[in-house]
């Protein structure tokens, strides 16, 4: 609008927006954080620390990270509304993810890290309170890392292999539930098995401290994890819904380089979390934000659910 706001103003009115809109962003996040499906990834960024020297970041700088819990349905036609959480921690300490998923329960999309390792762990006579869905996007990488830098034929049959499983997911987009499982069990159950024997089999021919190897490995000791979409036909065959949800922050990277301070970060989740959430649903998230700060100091906290993302119709939608 050509109007010379200072920084600091602009901040300022981020921070009270977002504390304005609190009461509206807790709806959001226990909605979605009580599902019993969730894809979860995560993506450092800079924040500025003045308490502490140079430590390979630059000074005053250090690396905290945003986590993306995301509720998708849309791909097997489920009844429950899109949408993203965002959690800022100030490290990569396993505490943070234990603490966001306490309450969890379910299924669980993920990659590798080890933090989530301990929530897959059965609990006293109840079982596991969540179940591991591995990423075939992710395996795919490491197989597409080794062959680009070496040509590998090996590492190209793998791509081969996986490619063909997503071929049958193509099609699969959208349909319900029954209908994912049913053609993955027809179809894709026994390339996935195939998959898996072959895979033994070349560790026995390839060096066993290669990247390929590492990548071969990786599979087959999470090879129920990343069986796990074939008995259930909720389950993605890849967390690229949670990898989609982070690309704002690393574009945003480029632009502001880092957070001013914890607090800052934490502003910053509570925003993606209404913004991407907004965007999830259809809605112009510029519009739905100046539309629900308009009204909700007049609306009653009784009636706080009407204004959630996918409760308001055509508002601002794109």
């Amino acid at each position: 609008m050509g109007a010379d706001i200072p920084e600091s103003t602009l901040v300022g009115w981020c921070g009270r927006a977002m504390k304005t809109l609190s009461p509206l962003i807790e709806r959001i996040e226990a909605d979605i954080m009580g599902s019993d499906l969730l894809h979860v990834d995560d993506t450092p960024i800079r924040v500025l620390d003045r308490s502490k020297k140079d430590k390979g970041l630059g000074k005053g700088v250090k690396q905290g990270r945003i986590w993306a819990y995301v509720r998708d349905q849309r791909p097997w036609a489920g009844a429950a509304p899109p949408g993203a959480v965002y959690r800022f921690a100030p490290n990569w300490k396993e505490e943070h993810v234990l603490s966001h998923l306490a309450n969890a329960r379910g299924i669980l999309q993920a990659d590798g890290y080890k933090g989530y390792a301990k929530l897959y762990e059965p609990e006293p006579n109840s079982g596991r309170r969540l179940r591991e869905a591995a990423c075939w996007a992710h395996l795919r990488r490491d197989f597409h890392d080794f062959w680009t830098s070496t040509k590998s034929e090996i590492a190209r049959e793998a791509l081969d292999r996986i490619g063909k499983l997503y071929d049958i997911e193509r099609d699969l987009n959208g349909q319900p539930a029954d209908v994912r499982h049913a053609t993955r069990q027809k179809l894709s159950k026994p390339k996935v098995e195939a998959f898996f024997a072959w895979s033994e089999q070349q560790l026995l021919r390839i060096p066993g401290k290669s990247d390929l190897a590492k990548a071969f490995r990786y599979g087959l000791s999470r090879q129920e994890a990343f069986s796990l979409f074939l008995t259930d036909g909720r389950v993605a065959i890849d967390n690229n819904p949670a990898e989609r949800a982070l690309r704002p922050i690393g574009i945003g990277r480029k632009n502001w380089l880092f957070a001013g301070a914890d607090t800052g970060a934490e502003t910053l989740a509570r925003a993606m979390t209404i913004i991407e959430t907004a965007k999830l649903n259809g809605l112009d998230p510029q519009a739905y934000l100046a539309d629900i700060l308009d009204r909700i100091h007049d609306h009653k906290i009784n009636r706080l659910d009407e204004l959630l993302p996918w409760q308001l119709g055509t508002v601002g939608r794109c």
